[in-house]
């Protein structure tokens, strides 16, 4: 190991949940290279590549991203219809509201799905948190 691994800065939290890596060693990517605005390229990767953890903790573990979705859907259903409603002022047409809102669920589903996963690893999962040592040492099959 050369000295400019061990002098290698902490990947800061934000940085690593905006661009979806390993909450174990912040380095790994999270989800396979592919467009951002596509589920055929939302797919995960079964192992962090940098520190070999495995994302899926158990079967049946992605269920509660589900959860995780629907709340931030609401939160953005709620923001979308606001911002409607200060924009037009009007009340009274419900047209006006399903015409934005559900393009807008469609626009937030890619974002939504990236995301749950992302939050459910890392505050959702008990005794899951970031280690150093993981960050400075990648894994190396035997």
């Amino acid at each position: 190991m050369n000295n400019a691994e061990n002098t290698e800065e902490k990947v800061p939290l934000s940085y690593a949940l905006l661009h979806a890596k390993c909450p174990r060693c912040r380095k790994g990517d999270m989800f396979k290279k592919g467009s951002y605005f596509s589920f055929k390229g939302q797919v995960m990767h079964t192992n962090c590549p940098y520190c070999n953890l495995r994302y899926e903790k158990e079967p049946g573990y992605w269920y509660v991203a589900m959860f995780v979705s629907y709340a931030l859907n609401v939160g953005e259903m709620i923001t979308v219809s606001v911002l409607t409603y200060l924009i037009t002022n009007n009340l009274q047409n419900p047209w006006l509201y399903l015409g934005v809102l559900f393009p807008a669920i469609f626009l937030f589903a890619p974002f939504n799905y990236r995301y749950s996963r992302v939050a459910l690893l890392y505050w959702l999962t008990p005794g899951l948190k970031y280690d150093e040592s993981r960050s400075k040492n990648p894994y190396k099959p035997v």
